[in-house]
């Protein structure tokens, strides 16, 4: 978690040096145009100065600006495009888009366009960028990049390929590729490895792990909630295959992960199993339970043994632990001679031409966990 912060504070640090660099150019480019602030106007040009508004472009508002490499205005009310950045000292309203960045010293509304990076205090809109939109203060709309989106409060939807970031609370949805950083959500956040919050109102999904102080639905194989639970236990099936598995999670959804041995078998021995659980009903000691999880066994040479289940565990707790044990509904899937005599009593079976089997059955989990 602390990894986290901290990267935090140094991609604001960055943020913030580089939005001083890109004031202070703006500030050299137009600091001759300053005496005097012209209300609109068109400027077409190849880059500042060489433009129809000269060594004064800083101090138009234009409603249309083109630029072949780069731009300086004070403002843009419609339409502004350049082949490598657009410099805007104050707002900008409308379609903005740069083959490299918008520079943008106030408040950006409508689309934001760039092939790698916007930068602005705050907005409204759409702004999409190859690698980062950088935000200082608020956004509502949408931010989407192919690295990193930065914002405080975010009413509406960030899109990374990497990483987004909220330094304050979100109202809406972060997906990422790999983390999301927020405060409070109100909404969604989805990772392709981990998500952190502080109090969160929806769904957290993760590839692996969720951190929040308070979240009652994570989804993903570990979830470290400051009110929520966390479980160490030893569980076995009917083929006993045990497990000494981690449940971890809110008040209403948790993960599942394990590592185990099969003492079946003599060969397909080693297990590994990860799944998702929901609390159903709850009443003073007891509680109902429904499990979807996966196991698989291997001995890391050739072959493989996996066995999805659905479990309804009704759950006894009895102090810091909890004993529990139900009937599972089973598909197993293995191409080993093991794997194929494993199973008993399949209610259904299927053999392909690769002597794959598949099969339908009906066995039964129990195990017994201590929270702490």
């Amino acid at each position: 978690m602390k990894l986290y912060i901290l990267l935090f504070k140094a991609l604001r640090s960055l943020y913030s040096r580089a939005f001083a660099a890109s004031a202070m150019l703006l500030i050299l480019c137009s600091v001759a145009a300053f005496a005097q602030e012209s209300a609109h106007g068109v400027n077409v040009g190849l880059v500042y100065p060489l433009s129809t508004h000269g060594k004064h472009a800083g101090s138009y508002s234009n409603i249309f600006s083109l630029n072949v490499i780069a731009g300086v205005s004070r403002e843009e009310k419609a339409f502004t495009m350049a082949g490598f950045a657009n410099f805007i000292r104050e707002d900008a309203t409308g379609f903005q888009v740069a083959g490299f960045s918008n520079f943008i010293g106030g408040f950006a509304d409508g689309f934001k366009g760039a092939g790698f990076l916007n930068m602005y205090q705050s907005g409204r809109g759409f702004q999409v960028a190859g690698f980062a939109n950088l935000a200082k203060r608020d956004i509502t709309g949408m931010q989407a990049a192919g690295f990193i989106n930065t914002v405080r409060d975010l009413n509406g939807f960030q899109a990374a390929g990497f990483i987004n970031i909220a330094g304050g609370n979100i109202h809406g949805t972060q997906a990422a590729g790999y983390i999301n950083i927020a405060g409070d959500v109100k909404g969604s956040q989805f990772a392709g490895f981990i998500n952190i919050a502080k109090k969160v109102k929806g769904v957290q999904l993760a590839g692996f792990i969720n951190i929040a102080d308070s979240s009652d639905y994570p989804i993903g194989i570990v979830n470290i909630i400051k009110n929520g639970e966390k479980w160490l236990g030893v569980t076995t099936d009917d083929n006993l295959t045990t497990l000494l598995t981690f449940r971890s999670g809110g008040r209403k959804l948790y993960g599942i992960i394990g590592v185990g041995y099969n003492f079946e078998n003599t060969k397909d021995v080693f297990a590994m199993q990860y799944g998702l659980g929901a609390h159903l009903v709850g009443t003073g000691n007891f509680r109902l339970n429904a499990e979807a999880t996966a196991i698989s066994l291997e001995n890391f040479k050739r072959g493989e043994f996996n066995k999805f289940s659905l479990s309804i565990l009704p759950a006894v707790q009895l102090g810091p632990l909890e004993i529990f044990a139900g009937p599972s509904f089973n598909h197993v899937n293995t191409d080993t001679a093991e794997g194929r005599k494993l199973i008993g009593h399949y209610m259904w079976t299927d053999t392909n031409k690769d002597n794959r089997l598949n099969g339908l059955y009906i066995g039964y989990t129990a195990g017994v966990q201590m929270r702490f």
